[in-house]
């Protein structure tokens, strides 16, 4: 059971149709003596996946299929086209643990909480009505750009996928100022291919960023249902109105809305003293930040 000689047998094909990637194929005829392995025959011919074609190559085996036609041939055909997935025939690798990452995109809007809103001069301000009360229940659409990276991994990395999920970016990443990508997620699926005669067992690994422009801290207003009373040296209830007393506990009016607050909690009241000023906006960041460059590396091309 043993290959006693091959040779490429003619005509080879090469088709291209505009527009869509070009396809050939080459056939072998193998001589042997006895009916023998698939893979000693393979092995013969020495035509792995991913070989190049020696007129076009660009474009690489991967697709091969074998046939005995008697006792003592064997004909083996080769199909050779352009990897659809990674970044073509250049780096291309037929065992899935040495493939590039593949990145996609896609953009579209959600819906969030609306605290803030843009005057005519583009200044970022507090969502207030005329009387300077925080309008709550408000909500809006903004842009989002999802991330999709698809990779491959001896097994799954289960703390580290734990570790990263929902945090943000901690400096600069893919062009974008850090707190603007946030990590939604990472999961995982077991797969197997042979390569070569081989089986390769594997993960294959999915992990989604989201980007948004306007960052992913929680932008608040300095509004409270209590106060804090120099006087008393406590909180007390939130109230509107002008106390005129050195404790304005006893002359105020309960407010039916949350206030504006000082930096020390104190009532921010407007210039006439007649009921609350324009809050300031806290920025409060919720999630924990991470080097991003550093778990998920950057598209490559």
């Amino acid at each position: 059971m043993t290959v006693v000689s091959s040779r490429e047998v003619l005509p080879r094909t090469f088709s291209h149709r505009f527009g869509e990637s070009p396809t050939a194929e080459r056939k072998y005829i193998v001589t042997v003596d006895a009916p023998t392995p698939t893979q000693d025959v393979i092995g013969h011919i020495g035509i792995v996946h991913g070989a190049a074609h020696p007129e076009y190559p660009y474009l690489l085996m991967l697709d091969a299929s074998l046939s005995e036609t008697d006792r003592h041939h064997v004909e083996v055909s080769y199909r050779y086209e352009i990897p659809q997935s990674g970044s073509g025939s250049t780096d291309f690798q037929p065992n899935p643990l040495q493939r590039r990452d593949v990145w996609s995109f896609a953009i579209s809007g959600v819906s969030v909480p609306c605290t803030t809103y843009y005057d005519d001069n583009d200044q970022l301000l507090p969502l207030i009505n005329t009387a300077g009360d925080f309008i709550e229940s408000a909500m809006t659409e903004v842009s989002e750009v999802r991330a999709v990276i698809n990779s491959n991994r001896p097994t799954f990395p289960l703390a580290l996928a734990a570790y990263v999920a929902n945090t943000l970016n901690d400096s600069e990443y893919l062009g974008c100022p850090k707190y603007t990508w946030k990590c939604n997620g990472i999961s995982g699926q077991q797969a197997v291919e042979v390569v070569n005669g081989i089986e390769v067992r594997y993960y294959q690994i999915t992990a989604e960023l989201a980007y948004r422009s306007s960052g992913w801290q929680l932008l608040l207003p300095n509004v409270g249902w209590s106060v804090w009373s120099e006087q008393r040296q406590e909180k007390i209830r939130a109230y509107v109105g002008s106390p005129t007393d050195d404790d304005p506990s006893t002359r105020y009016v309960p407010s039916a809305n949350p206030v504006a607050l000082n930096e020390d909690g104190s009532i921010r009241l407007d210039s006439d003293l007649q009921g609350s000023g324009r809050p300031d906006i806290l920025v409060r960041r919720v999630h924990r930040a991470v080097p991003f460059a550093n778990y998920f590396g950057t598209p490559t091309f």
